[in-house]
């Protein structure tokens, strides 16, 4: 009880502190003739517009949350807990806590920060101090993986044929990340984690993990190798 009471008291202080020295001046009245560069939604929905840079808006509006909502609501049924309520530590439920502290604090909280510090003008990435340019120029030179593999690699050029032109991407997301990788870690760092939630259990609450992790592997490949999408099936309008 004391724990909770004096990290109730340091939030509070910490909030009080914060909403002093942080400036939140109240703005003109929305104008619709005068667009503000960049445009923003509300802090909490900032996050999603921060996933729209890195997947297509079905996916960063429509699939990402419904699955959110769906992970929350398949917690109760994948984690069980024989000994009954109450149970809530990180020893008695070590994975799910790990899992909701990186999806909420390493992920949602940071994609809301970056969207509301580090997103300047034509939703352009600026550092802390630098200065919001308008006229910053970024050149685009995103490249899709079948790209990257058959033509700069490779040097050939794209197959027509779309299944052929995107077997990378789909043996790399289909094959190996989400075929080969659940059970490789129910082998090795997750044998505890499987052996207590069964294969039914086991393989849902990997799959659900293993996307929300998608998320920030977009990120890295994107930031680190200018990689737009990993299958990109126009013929389709599927991307990914």
């Amino acid at each position: 009880v004391y724990v909770e009471l004096i990290c109730l008291v340091v939030v509070m202080a910490v909030m009080i502190v914060w909403s002093i020295f942080l400036k939140a001046p109240l703005e003109e009245p929305a104008n619709p003739t005068d667009s503000p560069n960049p445009s923003k939604a509300p802090w909490y929905f900032l996050g999603l517009q921060e996933i729209l840079v890195y997947y297509d808006p079905w996916m960063a509006g429509v699939v990402l949350p419904s699955l959110i909502i769906v992970g929350l609501m398949a917690i109760p049924y994948i984690d069980t807990n024989p000994k009954g309520n109450g149970y809530f530590t990180f020893k008695e439920r070590r994975y799910e806590i790990t899992i909701f502290l990186v999806g909420f604090l390493v992920l949602w909280c940071i994609l809301i920060v970056l969207g509301t510090f580090l997103r300047g003008p034509n939703w352009n990435f600026f550092g802390p101090y630098e200065y919001w340019d308008p006229n910053k120029l970024v050149p685009l030179v995103n490249v899709d993986l079948s790209e990257l593999i058959w033509v700069k690699l490779m040097g050939m050029p794209l197959p027509q044929l779309w299944i052929i032109r995107e077997l990378p991407g789909i043996v790399a997301l289909v094959v190996l990340y989400m075929g080969l990788l659940p059970p490789i870690l129910a082998k090795t760092v997750l044998r505890r984690f499987y052996e207590k939630m069964g294969i039914v259990r086991y393989l849902i609450g990997v799959n659900l993990a293993l996307i929300m992790l998608a998320l920030p592997i977009k990120m890295y490949l994107r930031w680190i190798f200018n990689l737009k999408y990993i299958v990109n099936i126009p013929e389709a309008s599927f991307n990914i």
